[in-house]
């Protein structure tokens, strides 16, 4: 799980499902992987539009995504 010390992921979860893997997927892209963490391509793809990642880094991903 990524780690974000400033925020209450049991707040996060409150919020419903949908939030919560939209701000996991946003923190494991944003800050990285750890302990063999992987990100499941089709929930990335799923929210691929709500995400909130810088733009190069976005790009670089979608990138990755396609090839």
């Amino acid at each position: 799980m990524p780690r974000n010390w400033s925020a209450d992921e049991a707040k996060i979860k409150e919020k419903g499902q949908r939030t919560h893997t939209i701000w996991k997927l946003e923190q494991m892209v944003n800050f990285g992987l750890v302990n063999g963490e992987k990100i499941k391509a089709s929930e990335l793809r799923k929210y691929w539009k709500n995400l909130n990642l810088d733009k190069e880094r976005k790009k670089t991903v979608e990138f990755l995504m396609n090839n």
